[in-house]
């Protein structure tokens, strides 16, 4: 790998909802800056980026696929590193662990559809890691194009201080280049080679330029108070470096989003692109503190992301490849690695060698002898890394953060046709929930049958198809049914006791318990834990440590409700009182005791269903909206909104999950096929008495 000051690297990913061309932009990207001599086309199935099986024969991103490439701005030679991540909701676990090592963001919309749902998660995904954004409106070649309202729509429906930097040339057939506010040059793209040519700022567009320019240049003023009063007393004497800079800082500071216009599919308006993810998206170094946890004190402990501190990195995705050898993808924070050398994986404790190093251009490999702060790599050395475990100097160990992992919503039963393959589905169910954290694999307690989980039925599809081509396993499978969850809705008081001393030795423990439903402010903050377990003992009525035993007792019930074994929302325990044996009791016993004690208990709780909610976005011809708004009346959905733009209406609603399976099938034939929808997990809901009966009677999957 060709080393580059950390200054000069950009690590980022391109995000956006499914079909706004992120594959495509990422395949003119790395043709105009001369890393691929050919441009891969994902309809076409040639894509560089999209190599799985199923992403060739479905034409979209599955799994986020890393790359590097290079790009020259003003005499400097810029490092990049790509992430190329998936649009589809089913598959979002892919943007978050890809945004958790990011430094920044090219965020792409669609100049029709502007704002998607997709694009709301991806959003707030990206504030959840703080990882700062340029936006890039594409598909400006588009009949019904409309830049300034997708720039209008981010403002409104992101919270985004979005500004346009630049302004289109024309839309649809006519879009033919950019104009670029603080350089007041214009650009022109004459054919769809992508060769930029200066053009003389356009006479028609001269007034819109300046508006737009002033109100730019007065939001940028805003940001920077040196700059401020350079600009009252005299603003045509300010550089145009000094307006970039400030975006710079603006943009690493996540209060400012510059929104560029193009057309990837047409090879326009890609090298301004560039040129602002090197000129506005930080490096390494820009980036907030390297922050973590010393296991060894519980500390909090610092890195610099440099060469010269401790070595401290990421495993965020893990894979596996072509011969069934698990390939863990990681980002260095600091320090530095060199091929051969041993590390800590501080969540085992346990030592591993790394023995290959790689760089990664999707489903190829380039080996390095080394690594360093800031690098994306890859190996295939680590046997027991998992997704978001920490990589440390064994020398100074440290805990970085990991990432959130959404819960699945979808499930099915599952059984392989053959009964000699039952150990090898077993198998490969494990290597596949390892590789994905949000596919889940479960043992329903009543059939003994297994269940797959997962988020979506295309998701569960492409797992099943993993299955029988990666694995060569046949399987059954059931109809797809819904993850519910279960609620608590009453507190009360219990003493526990368990008291086995019937000769040898015996187990003693006894607890008085507050349980309920968590506080509402817990259940809001997403990243807290689904177990609020407060202690209130006094006078140590329970030594201080048997009490983390209590609390890993309780934290078993949170995985299996007492209605119909779904995963508990949120459990609230608050430990009072109990009482020991001098000899008995033992760490286990509290945590049988509390096992026990939950399940004395849980069914006096209230406990009810509650069904995951998902917000739907249906485009539609105008002249079916009335049948499919009606058609989401009756699957107990509440539409929220429409808005009309042409020929084509959106419809948003909120609507059950269980109401959803098949429903692509059903809108194309209401609508003649020319119907679409999204939809994205919003809530979940209390599913009333009636449906609530209904699914206990019939919870327990079967397969067909």
């Amino acid at each position: 790998m060709k080393r580059t000051a950390l200054s000069y690297l950009r690590n980022i990913g391109i995000v956006a909802h499914i079909d706004a061309g992120k594959t495509t932009l990422t395949e003119r990207i790395l043709y105009f800056t001369g890393k691929s001599h050919k441009i891969g086309e994902t309809h076409r199935g040639n894509s560089q980026m999209d190599t799985l099986k199923p992403e060739i024969e479905k034409g979209i991103t599955i799994s986020a696929a890393a790359t590097h490439t290079e790009w020259q701005l003003k005499d400097e030679n810029y490092r990049i590193n790509i992430i190329d991540t998936p649009g589809h909701v089913d598959f979002t676990i892919e943007v978050e662990r890809s945004l958790r090592v990011l430094d920044g963001m090219v965020m792409l919309f669609d100049a029709v559809a502007g704002v998607e749902p997709q694009s709301e998660t991806v959003w707030h995904q990206s504030k959840r890691y703080e990882v700062p954004a340029i936006a890039y409106v594409n598909k400006m070649d588009r009949a019904g194009a409309d830049f300034l309202n997708v720039v209008a729509q981010m403002r409104q429906q992101l919270g985004a201080n979005a500004w346009p930097i630049q302004l289109p040339i024309g839309t649809a057939d006519n879009f033919t280049g950019i104009v670029d506010l603080l350089t007041m040059e214009a650009f022109h793209w004459p054919d769809d080679e992508g060769l930029a040519q200066s053009i003389p700022l356009p006479d028609e567009m001269l007034e819109e330029v300046l508006t737009q320019r002033q109100a730019l240049l007065e939001e940028l003023a805003g940001l920077d108070e040196q700059l401020f009063n350079e600009y009252l007393s005299d603003p045509a004497s300010i550089p145009v470096e000094k307006w970039q800079a400030v975006i710079r800082r603006a943009v690493i500071d996540r209060v400012f989003v510059p929104v560029l216009a193009g057309a990837a599919y047409k090879n326009k308006a890609v090298q301004p692109l560039l040129d602002a993810i090197c000129a506005y998206l930080p490096a390494p170094i820009d980036g907030k503190v390297i922050e973590g946890i010393d296991p060894t004190t519980a500390e909090t402990v610092y890195r610099k992301a440099n060469e010269d501190e401790p070595f401290a990195a990421l495993v965020f995705k893990v894979v596996l490849d072509e011969q069934n050898r698990k390939l863990s993808f990681f980002r260095v924070y600091a320090g530095q690695l060199t091929a051969g050398e041993s590390i800590l994986n501080v969540r085992t404790g346990k030592k591993e060698r790394l023995g290959q190093l790689y760089q990664m251009h999707a489903n190829k490999r380039q080996e390095l002898s080394r690594v360093q702060a800031g690098d994306i790599a890859a190996t295939i050395a680590l046997k027991t890394a998992r997704t978001g475990d920490t990589l440390s100097s064994i020398a100074a160990p440290i805990q970085l953060e990991s990432m959130h992992i959404p819960e699945p919503v979808i499930g099915m039963a599952i059984e392989a046709v053959q009964n000699s393959q039952l150990d090898k589905l077993s198998i490969a169910l494990a290597k596949l929930a390892e590789e994905d954290p949000t596919f889940k694999v479960s043992t329903d307690k009543d059939s003994g049958q297994t269940l797959i989980h997962g988020m979506g039925e295309l998701h569960l599809e492409i797992l099943i198809d993993k299955l029988q081509h990666d694995f060569g396993i046949a399987v059954n499978t059931g109809s797809p049914e819904v993850s519910y969850k279960e609620r608590f809705q009453r507190t009360i008081k219990h003493w526990g006791r368990l008291k086995k001393q019937s000769g040898g030795p015996g187990l003693f423990a006894e607890i008085e318990v507050e349980i309920g439903p968590a506080d509402p402010e817990f259940i809001r903050d997403q990243s807290a834990d689904r177990l609020q377990f407060v202690d209130k003992t006094v006078g140590g009525s329970i030594p201080k440590t048997l009490i983390s035993f209590v609390e890993k007792g309780f934290r078993s019930g949170l995985e299996a409700g007492p209605l119909a074994a779904y995963p508990l929302e949120s459990m609230k325990v608050v430990l009072l009182d109990g009482k020991t044996h001098p000899n008995d009791s033992k760490p286990l016993a509290f945590e049988l005791c509390a096992k026990n004690t939950y399940r004395e208990v849980a069914m006096q709780l209230a406990p009810q269903l509650l069904e995951p909610m998902m917000k739907v976005e249906v485009q539609t011809p105008i002249e079916y909206m009335g049948g499919v708004i009606g058609d989401l009346n009756r699957r107990r959905g509440m539409v929220k909104g429409q808005q009309t733009q042409g020929q084509r209406s959106t419809i948003t609603a909120e609507v059950p999950l269980a109401e959803l399976f098949g429903y692509v099938g059903h809108l194309r034939s209401a609508t003649a096929g020319r119907g679409t929808f999204s939809m994205q997990l919003t809530s979940y809901a209390p599913l009333s008495a009636e449906l609530q009966a209904g699914v206990l009677q019939a919870y327990s999957p079967t397969i067909q």
